[in-house]
């Protein structure tokens, strides 16, 4: 958007080192469009995981792709423009709308006061001068009273006969419903489509079997099928085994369950040993062996063969107490034609209802009196679309003002008078509190590019305690030291409700966190080295012992002998210890001689540039650390931060020294409170300051004395 002129007089406050819009009345917030978009601190942010009223989000979020863009918050204020006739309604504090501040002049104005009064009367409230964010979201309420409101929903109440009614619950039954306004259950056109559809091909398919009847059979015929093919799987491999029995006398020893089988079925009740007899034979196999219909059948089985023979083989065949594969043959094929019948089953969620219910619906009028009924319904889609524009203005009314000095501008942010919407919460660790907290769906993703804001970032996987609710925050500390943060540390993360969650560092990105951080680094540093080779030297001589011990002790046990005894000393080397003791005193002299030159080039100088070479050389130690830390405290952004959330950051938005210092919060003792400084349990601890106090002092001692002459009147040189 390019830059246009205004007569709208905006104006700035300067924060993080930008300048930003102050946004202060509703004038300012209705003239968003005519400030240049260059000047916004954001033009996007996420729909979801800020601190913000969901509603509003989605309202504001007109496409639904799950960003707030500034043309969407542009829209938002246009349509404002066109509703209200007062805009410093938008800034004033409470939750209710002011009737009187709607633009009855315009068209939209009136047909949203228009619908605000008939929500205030359908809820009895039909004198009042104003309208509450409560009343407009009381749908069950507001349309408690109404047979039809707008949604093209239609409720088994709506209708008012019973035969409409009955035919509406069929359909919740049989589909599911979708909520209506006014909160009960109803169908839709879509719904009613479906349904009747299947109505239909279900219907179409009963009529069909009147064709596919068995003679003998008659209206019976979709029973016996049932019951044959209840039992044809287990039929036909009766008789194939049979037939495998005939073939093979190996076969006929191995068709047959072995003894073994029933083994288990001793210790089972009737349930269990029924299942477990279920996948057995029908009964005993032999070659040539007919089915009994009787005595003789797998247990599992008894019931299902005997409705088939009752049903199927009785009606077909006359009654019988076996059936033999020829007249099994003959069975199917008689049913051919109605299995097929069968297979062509459509498969329909309307089956339910019962045969005779769906054949009844398929010729009555049910359909087109209920297209009628969602005609009427949405005879008021106009009406209830303004009621849902009163919901709209209300909530924008509410929350806008904020949103655009969370958006437009950090106002929120960098006057710390209350927390922005991306902040999370708050994350008490390592005797501090960190303010700057944001949600984080991908911690690796995130740092990727939340590294570039040159602040020192602590991720924590938070969990709710009692509960499976899981988080990943980022908090970025910018105050106290970083030595005691460290993966696997624990905190406590307060969410902006006051819910408190345990929370654990599982990554850091490191950075420059103080000045007071970067000048004892070297020194910190120097001892950690120090330490670290001490510890080695002490390890190596360790294992060098630890190993001449094991080669011993392997040595004497291979020998079976006892360790060989220490050899003798050998004798004093009066030379070599001599050379080696010069060699040692040249070192220790020429040491020596360099801190007695720096000393004494020090003790020469005047009294008041003494202090100055001890502050120039703690500055040559310290004051490379501190430059560069210096350098990355005043790069501290940030936008990094926010647009690894899915921001559109459009400023720098710089976190200075002083500002950053305030977003972390190190442990104070109150003002005015007690402290003993008697710890019963301190270590004791060597006087090193008194040790020095003495060094230093016969180190001047002895430079006064020299400066004297005394030394040389005492020994004179020959």
């Amino acid at each position: 958007m390019t830059s246009a002129t205004s007569s709208h007089t905006w104006r700035f406050f300067r924060a993080g080192g930008f300048d930003q819009v102050r946004i202060d009345s509703g004038a300012d917030l209705l003239a968003l469009d005519r400030l240049d978009q260059k000047l916004w601190v954001a033009l996007a942010c996420p729909a979801a995981g800020i601190e913000f009223d969901a509603k509003a989000l989605a309202i504001l979020d007109s496409d639904k792709d799950g960003r707030i863009r500034a043309a969407e918050i542009l829209d938002a204020v246009a349509w404002l423009k066109s509703v209200l006739k007062d805009p410093e309604e938008l800034v004033r504090p409470g939750d209710e709308l002011a009737l009187a501040a709607i633009d009855e002049t315009s068209p939209e104005g009136a047909r949203v006061l228009a619908s605000a009064r008939r929500i205030l009367s359908n809820l009895g409230k039909a004198g009042a001068d104003t309208i509450a964010l409560a009343d407009t979201q009381d749908t069950g309420r507001i349309f408690a009273q109404t047979q039809f409101n707008g949604d093209g929903v239609i409720p088994p109440e709506a209708a008012e006969d019973a035969e409409t009614k009955a035919l509406i619950a069929d359909i919740v039954t049989c589909l599911g419903g979708v909520p209506d306004r006014s909160g009960a259950t109803g169908i839709d056109q879509p719904m009613v489509d479906s349904f009747y559809g299947e109505i239909e091909a279900l219907a179409t398919w009963l009529d069909q079997g009147g064709a596919a009847a068995l003679a003998g059979l008659g209206d019976d015929s979709a029973a016996a099928g049932e019951a044959l093919e209840a039992v044809r799987d287990k039929i036909d491999g009766f008789f194939l085994r049979c037939n495998l029995a005939a073939y093979s006398d190996g076969a006929a020893q191995s068709v047959n369950p072995a003894a073994e089988t029933f083994a288990p079925l001793t210790g089972l009740n009737t349930a269990d040993a029924v299942a477990l007899l279920a996948p057995l034979p029908l009964a005993a196999l032999s070659a040539g062996a007919a089915l009994p219909l009787g005595d003789g059948l797998n247990p599992a089985w008894v019931g299902a063969v005997r409705s088939f023979a009752d049903r199927v083989v009785t009606p077909l065949l006359g009654a019988r107490t076996h059936l033999t594969e020829a007249e099994w043959t003959d069975i199917k094929e008689r049913f051919a034609d109605h299995a097929a019948w069968r297979a062509a089953k459509p498969a329909t969620r309307v089956e339910q209802l019962g045969n005779t219910r769906v054949l009844a619906l398929k010729g009555c009028t049910g359909k087109a009196l209920l297209e009628s009924l969602i005609a009427q319904d949405k005879a008021l889609e106009a009406e209830a679309a303004a009621i849902d524009a009163v919901e709209k203005l209300v909530v924008l009314r509410l929350h806008l003002y904020r949103l655009v000095n969370n958006f437009v501008s950090f106002r929120d942010f960098y006057t710390r008078k209350r927390k922005a919407i991306f902040q999370a919460g708050t994350l008490f660790l390592d005797s501090r509190s960190a303010e700057l907290c944001v949600r984080v769906d991908d911690v690796t993703r995130h740092a990727a590019l939340a590294t570039l804001s040159r602040i020192y970032l602590v991720y924590c996987e938070c969990q709710r305690r009692g509960t499976n609710e899981k988080m990943t925050v980022m908090a970025g500390f910018t105050s106290g030291e970083s030595d005691q943060l460290m993966v696997g540390r624990n905190g406590v993360f307060y969410d902006r409700k006051g819910h408190d969650w345990d929370a654990t560092i599982v990554r850091i990105v490191e950075h420059p966190i103080s000045m007071r951080q970067a000048f004892w680094s070297p020194y910190k540093q120097l001892g950690r080295f120090v330490g670290a080779q001490v510890e080695k030297m002490a390890a190596a001589r360790a294992r060098a012992s630890e190993a001449q011990m094991q080669a011993q002790a392997i040595g004497a046990a291979a020998s079976g002998k006892a360790p060989p005894p220490k050899p003798a000393e050998a004798p004093f080397d009066v030379g070599r210890f001599a050379g080696i003791f010069a060699a040692i005193g040249l070192a220790v002299g020429a040491i020596g001689t360099a801190i007695a030159s720096v000393i004494t080039g020090f003790l020469r100088l005047p009294w008041w540039q003494m202090p100055l070479a001890l502050f120039g050389l703690v500055l040559l130690v310290s004051g490379p650390s501190m430059v560069i830390a210096y350098m990355k405290l005043r790069q501290r952004s940030l936008a990094p931060i926010l647009d690894a959330t899915g921001w559109a950051v459009n400023a720098r938005a710089t976190i200075n020294i002083p500002f950053g210092g305030s977003l972390t919060q190190v442990a104070h003792l109150p003002a005015g409170a007690e402290r003993s400084l008697a710890d019963p349990f301190a270590e004791r601890r060597r006087p090193w300051g008194l040790y020095l106090l003495l060094t230093l002092g016969a180190a001047a001692a002895a430079f006064a004395l020299w400066k004297l002459g005394l030394p040389a009147s005492l020994w004179p040189r020959p």
